[in-house]
């Protein structure tokens, strides 16, 4: 029985998961994660009278114990694995002297940090920081069932020297289909100030919701959040001991009318910030964002095709000059037509005073 030598891929992708879990923990002192092949060697193998009898996915996750069986399964669907130079079918019996090939393929999450060009739209950039406008439905970062196309690989291209910074940068994200400001630190120390600038609740962030309802004038959402106990998907306002603090000041800039149901365009801004936050605290009011299908209501998705959020002005310190540094987004267009369909004027969309919040 022979094979080539494979390289040692099962480090490379354990070194990948501890890399992302401690960036999101916002962790000081994470190595960067390098790009890696994709090219995997394929592998010879000759079958042997102890392997007569079993099935071949099982004979063969024993033999190359680096790919788990599930994987070996999905390549011999694909046709990655041929028996005799035919192609090998899933449960098949091997019955021994079989000349078995495997072409490895790289897991889809293997290219999560591979560069990829992309039209990214800049609003400020230096040799610390980077700040971008970030589209709806774009997502910031790699995961499951969105290996690639996401904003990490956008920015690995568009400054490859962040190969060399934990996650490309990024210190925090907006959900994939809410638009707006985010800020990447450029350089390691420039990033570990901006997560320490986070973890301070001092950088600004104020956003434009659109919601169902009319919300009181002005108020503070102050109630803890966890991961929903029974839709993993979901977030929820929480007392158990998991939840993380969370806060929200809330101002209704505005009323209107969507095809005759009430709407009120919402300031929001954070001083936290937990996953779907605005969506949760604004729903835990009652008020649920106008076209958010996970936390509203299923027959109201049709009025807009993402929740009307927009992460509309970022403020912070800047972390190589000291100084404070505010910019503002345009309001994209599809949420300056909605605003139009629900009879409110785009001046309304004007941030009030942050003393006054």
């Amino acid at each position: 029985m022979s094979r080539t030598k494979l390289p040692q891929i099962t480090n490379v992708e354990t070194s990948v998961r501890i890399d992302q879990a401690e960036a999101l923990e916002l962790e000081d002192g994470d190595e960067a994660v390098d790009d890696f092949s994709t090219e995997l060697a394929p592998i010879s193998l000759k079958m042997t009278d102890d392997a007569c009898g079993q099935r071949l996915d099982k004979v063969l996750s024993g033999l190359i114990p680096e790919f788990s069986r599930s994987r070996i399964q999905q390549w011999i669907e694909a046709g990655h694995v041929t028996v005799d130079g035919a192609p090998a079918r899933n449960k098949m019996t091997v019955l021994g002297d079989e000349l078995v090939e495997v072409l490895p393929q790289a897991a889809p999450q293997d290219n999560a940090y591979q560069a990829e060009a992309m039209d990214l739209d800049i609003v400020h950039e230096d040799k610390t920081i980077l700040v971008l406008n970030k589209p709806a439905g774009l997502v910031v970062h790699p995961a499951a069932g969105n290996w690639s196309g996401t904003l990490l690989n956008g920015l690995l291209h568009h400054c490859p020297a962040l190969a060399n910074v934990p996650r490309a940068g990024i210190v925090h994200r907006l959900d994939k289909d809410t638009s707006g400001l985010m800020v990447v630190g450029k350089t390691l120390a420039a990033q570990t100030d901006l997560v320490r600038q986070l973890q301070a609740r001092s950088v600004k962030r104020q956003y434009l919701a659109l919601v169902w309802g009319t919300p009181p004038l002005s108020g503070t959402v102050d109630a803890a959040m966890a991961r929903h106990p029974r839709d993993r998907i979901k977030m929820a306002v929480s007392q158990s001991i998991t939840a993380k603090p969370a806060v929200t000041h809330y101002r209704k800039l505005a009323g209107g009318m969507l095809d005759g149901k009430a709407v009120s365009l919402m300031h929001c801004r954070l001083e936290t910030g937990r996953t779907h936050q605005i969506r949760v605290h604004m729903q835990s009011l009652g008020f649920a964002l106008v076209g958010d299908t996970l936390y509203g209501k299923q027959h109201l998705a049709a009025y807009f095709p993402r929740q009307a959020l927009q992460a509309a002005r970022l403020g912070l310190i800047h972390p190589s000059s000291g100084k404070p540094r505010l910019w503002s987004a345009p309001m994209p267009a599809d949420f300056a037509d909605l605003l139009q369909r629900s009879g409110i004027a785009a001046s309304a969309a004007d941030f009030p005073d942050e003393e006054d919040d």
